[in-house]
């Protein structure tokens, strides 16, 4: 039709680690003028390239029918794969991909042209997702401006526009992601992955308090107590056998020991995966939170107060992030739409709950884990996860106070 407006696409998506922590960025161009209409932006979790990519492309579908319904629509990637998916000319093989397809087809209006386009012409969706990645942009959707609203086809009627702006305040209150028709965990029909994530039982480092990293540190056993324990949570979890796939633990001895205890009684393998590993505390190692602050003041106070400071020259919490998020990316694409029972530490399993609910990394200063415990999170392959449990213990275990 002579005179139909013409708008345009750009979308990426991108993992670090892949998988591993991903975000998408999409745009809205007018196709003629190339002036930007509205642009996302989001952080989606740990996810594959594929899955960021796809999702960048259902922000950018979404951001046309908010804005641009009834146009004309290019879209343009950098993602190969994308673009001839979407084309028809490739098939979809990965199950798990399917409904992020099937979701960008039921938003994309019929004669969509798709097209590549190298990655240096999609700088605009690549900057704004490095941007949500590097923490120097909130995950958002960016209001249109006056003079954009006053550019949408003639056909939109007051009422429309007003939805537009009440959307856009709903943005702004951080209520967008619930009105937006993504795939949002147990919506979607893609299986989850479960992570059963015990802590060690106690060793004489728990009992006393002091500072117990990972490889590098004196690395204790578990006491009686630890042991007891340990055989406490797996007599537990013993009417669940049947539904854990795998058992992995983190390479430290007291994990090792508290996974072959639960091994035993679950009749399960362990396997080891080093990013559930604890801190390393460095210098502090074997030290009482005392000896520390008596000794080292200055170096406490820095890492009390910076999530990017060493502790005792060991590891920051950013740095032990880093590594715990890149061993979920491997659980979730080695196990994915399994339950996978894992023993870890303290730190790195307050930092899977920050990491799931999308808490800013400080919350691990606001969790209580007590030794033993349990904790539940599910993964969904959109990138979105649940918490379900946390810090449950056995009965006996709860009643003891430790």
């Amino acid at each position: 039709m002579q005179g139909r407006r013409t708008v345009r696409i750009e979308a990426d998506g991108g993992s670090r680690g892949n998988p591993g922590p991903a975000a998408y960025g999409a745009v809205l161009l007018d196709a003629d003028s190339g002036e930007v209409i509205a642009d996302r932006a989001e952080a989606i979790g740990v996810a594959t390239n594929n899955v960021a990519e796809y999702r960048g492309l259902i922000a950018g579908l979404e951001l046309y029918r908010q804005h641009a319904d009834g146009a004309a629509l290019q879209v343009r990637m950098d993602s190969k794969l994308v673009v001839e998916q979407m084309s028809g000319r490739w098939k979809v093989k990965h199950p798990s991909m399917r409904p992020l397809v099937e979701q960008a087809r039921s938003l994309a209006p019929a004669g969509t042209d798709y097209g590549w386009i190298p990655r240096e012409q999609n700088t605009y969706a690549d900057r704004i997702l490095n941007e949500v990645l590097d923490g120097r942009r909130l995950s958002s959707v960016e209001p249109v401006e006056t003079s954009d609203l006053d550019k949408l086809d003639q056909r939109d009627s007051l009422d429309q526009r007003d939805s537009l702006d009440q959307r856009d305040s709903l943005d702004q209150r951080g209520l967008e992601q619930k009105a937006a028709p993504y795939l949002r965990g147990w919506a979607g029909d893609a299986q989850p992955t479960t992570l059963v994530l015990v802590r060690h039982g106690v060793t004489a480092h728990t009992v006393d308090k002091r500072f117990s990293g990972g490889l590098a540190g004196s690395n204790p056993g578990l006491n009686d107590e630890g042991r007891a324990q340990a055989r406490a949570t797996a007599d537990w979890l013993a009417p669940l056998a049947e539904d854990v796939d795998v058992l992995v633990s983190s390479p430290v001895r007291r994990t090792l020991e508290t996974a072959q205890i639960l091994a035993e009684r679950l009749g399960k393998q362990v396997a080891e995966e080093p990013g559930l590993a604890e801190m390393e505390f460095g210098a502090w190692e074997g030290k009482t939170f005392a000896e520390v602050r008596e000794e080292h003041p200055d170096e406490l106070e820095k890492w009390l107060g910076s999530m990017e400071h060493p502790a005792g020259g060991g590891e920051s919490f950013t740095q032990v992030r880093q590594r715990v998020l890149a061993g979920l990316g491997r659980l979730l694409e080695g196990h994915a739409g399994s339950t996978v029972l894992a023993v870890s530490h303290v730190t790195p399993i307050k930092v899977l709950v920050a990491h799931a609910l999308g808490a800013p990394l400080e919350a691990v200063y606001r969790m209580e884990l007590a030794p033993a415990s349990v904790t539940v999170l599910t993964f969904f392959p959109d990138g979105n996860a649940v918490l379900r449990m946390f810090n449950a213990r056995p009965v006996e275990l709860a009643l003891t106070g430790r």
